[in-house]
């Protein structure tokens, strides 16, 4: 039976990364499907790269992956394969442009979408124990409110909320600050609005998440980048390539880059919160504690 045990031992193995640098985790989410969270994600990871980041994104829609289909990468072994123990996370990932590493997830996949408490508790084992050196983590999770959303969006150190002008989003968006915050214990929630014609539609978006957030929730929010509509982007995906690529100079990409040097800048906590947290304890402070504990007992 899954009990709040188990999820500490698994939170407990996600900080035995071997990283001997903390890493910077960052959830991208958005309760909606189709409000470009996945460009957002590799937009600015791949931005991130290129301004000298060591990125890593995990492709965490487990059943429905697009990550890698929308770098027009080839894949031949993912997550499940993982799972199965017959690889390493380390030999899964896929090295895509300015060096950014992927971690593919599969897709069509019903297995994958419901994990049992041991296979998330072996998925956490696989970072534990990967030996590639990262910076940043970036954490593409799937659309909706399930729980395998929730719990890798409350075990990031950031949670960036990708909403668009539509009132399926707001609403859906909501709902997953609601569960987070009312449930969760998390209450700081970082905004990115996508796909808006102005930089005042994008203010005004974002207002009218706040005036719900501010009269019924315990929760703060910070309007962190406005991504402009840009036909590029979808030009770009066309092409398998993401917008700061193909097309460096365009709106979207100066405001993706934009994004990316300011998520550069977003501390990282010395010390695990109170909710779950990835890779916080690096190599020598996670050695220092089992030393303790064994000289303990």
């Amino acid at each position: 039976m899954y009990s709040k045990d188990n999820e500490f031992d698994q939170a407990s193995g996600l900080r035995m990364m071997q990283q001997k640098n903390n890493v910077k985790v960052i959830a991208v989410t958005g309760g909606k499907g189709g409000v470009g969270k996945t460009n957002v994600t590799l937009n600015m990871g791949i931005a991130m790269a290129a301004q000298g980041k060591r990125v890593m994104v995990l492709d965490a829609d487990l059943g429905l992956a697009n990550v890698d289909v929308l770098l027009g990468l080839r894949v031949t072994k993912n997550l499940s394969h993982v799972l199965s123990g017959e690889c390493t996370l380390d030999e899964v990932l896929v090295k895509g442009p300015n060096g950014i590493l992927i971690a593919p997830a599969t897709s069509g996949t019903q297995s994958m979408v419901e994990l049992s408490p041991a296979e998330h508790a072996g998925l956490i084992r696989a970072f534990s124990s990967m030996k590639t050196p990262i910076d940043v983590l970036l954490v593409d999770t799937a659309a909706g409110i399930s729980d395998m959303v929730l719990s890798f969006a409350k075990a990031s150190q950031d949670i960036l909320v990708v909403v668009c002008d539509e009132p399926t989003s707001i609403t859906d968006a909501y709902a997953l600050i609601k569960l987070l915050s009312n449930q969760h214990g998390v209450y700081k929630f970082k905004v990115v609005a996508n796909m808006v014609r102005s930089l005042r539609e994008g203010q005004e978006l974002f207002a009218k998440l706040t005036r719900v957030t501010d009269r019924f929730l315990d929760a703060t929010l910070e309007l962190v980048s406005c991504i402009p509509y840009d036909n590029n982007v979808r030009l770009a995906v066309r092409k398998q390539r993401v917008v700061v690529e193909a097309y460096p100079k365009s709106p979207a990409s100066l405001a993706f880059r934009s994004l990316a040097s300011k998520a550069s800048t977003w501390p990282i906590p010395e010390q695990a919160g109170g909710h779950l947290e990835f890779f916080i304890e690096n190599l020598l402070e996670f050695g220092q504690r089992k030393n303790r504990e064994q000289l303990s007992e």
